[in-house]
């Protein structure tokens, strides 16, 4: 049994797109879809999990190559990894669903939005964008210096160097060692599959005006990307917020869950029939 004496979480492998995916689902209603971001897995969300499962259908997935789901070499392509999501959403007979995505995840919950409209009720999207550009040497750098750290010093070294950006106070270092025993255990192969996806030139953000339903861009103020290229994005699409958490970085969701859940649920509360019928363009900071 879960905390609180609510039923204990469903886990389970569900066969979608071609492949087994592993999702955990808990509670009942309008179902959820939580997204994690490279390297990472389902478990980024036990705290999303808990705090939402009262009030929605929670389901937490591991994407392709990732956590406990199937591990296929590659290649990755972000609209692969959409077209996944997409089938667990049907086997599951869970859409529209509202879809939270974090970074990759982001970036697979944008590409769902515009290849599967009928599955997604609304979006949010935690630092991550509708583009990652890598037409020029400066803008495929990040890249290169990710291939070299997983190749030279291993997946653990990598993870521990990103650990401490993410994690930098004191009082984090259980955060710090949690992320670096998530990262060393992916496969090597499917970490930088996925990685390569990312900076394979992928886009939608020509598309942006043809996302109807609400959205929620959830930004840190420190986040390696800018507030303001996050507000740029969000003036082209025709529902969209922007909330600023202080103080926080790009893992938003596991630095500072009290701040990221409130924020999700206000955005959740607000979609009733009568506030999807008019625009959201907020700023928040």
């Amino acid at each position: 049994m879960s905390s609180g004496g609510a039923p204990a979480v469903d886990r389970r492998r569900v066969r979608a797109g071609g492949i087994e995916l592993y999702c955990d689902i808990a509670g009942s209603g309008e179902p959820l879809l939580f997204l994690h971001g490279l390297g990472s897995c389902s478990d980024d969300w036990h705290a999303q999990l808990e705090h939402f499962r009262s009030r929605y259908r929670v389901i937490a997935c591991d994407l392709r190559g990732h956590g406990r789901s199937a591990k296929p070499r590659g290649p990755y392509r972000i609209e692969l990894f959409a077209s996944d999501v997409a089938a667990l959403l049907r086997e599951l007979r869970s859409g529209p669903a509202h879809v939270v995505g974090l970074s990759l995840g982001g970036m697979v919950a944008f590409q769902l939005a515009v290849e599967a409209p009928e599955l997604v009720r609304s979006l949010v999207i935690v630092n991550s964008g509708p583009a990652v550009p890598a037409g020029t040497f400066k803008q495929r750098l990040p890249l290169y210096v990710r291939l070299a750290y997983a190749r030279l010093l291993g997946l653990r070294a990598m993870a521990k160097m990103i650990a401490k950006r993410l994690f930098p106070g004191a009082e984090q270092i259980e955060l710090q060692r949690a992320f670096v025993e998530r990262l060393a255990a992916n496969d090597p192969h499917c970490y930088l599959a996925s990685l390569r996806a990312i900076f394979a030139g992928w886009s939608v953000a020509e598309r942006l005006p043809e996302i109807r339903c609400p959205v929620l861009v959830l930004c840190s103020d420190q986040d390696y990307t800018p507030v303001a290229a996050k507000r740029a994005y969000a003036d082209r699409l025709p529902r969209a917020q922007v909330v600023v958490v202080p103080d926080s970085r790009h893992a938003l969701p596991l630095e500072k869950p009290r701040e990221f859940n409130a924020a999700v649920a206000d955005f959740l509360a607000g979609l009733s029939p009568g506030a999807i019928d008019r625009p959201l363009v907020q700023v928040a900071s």
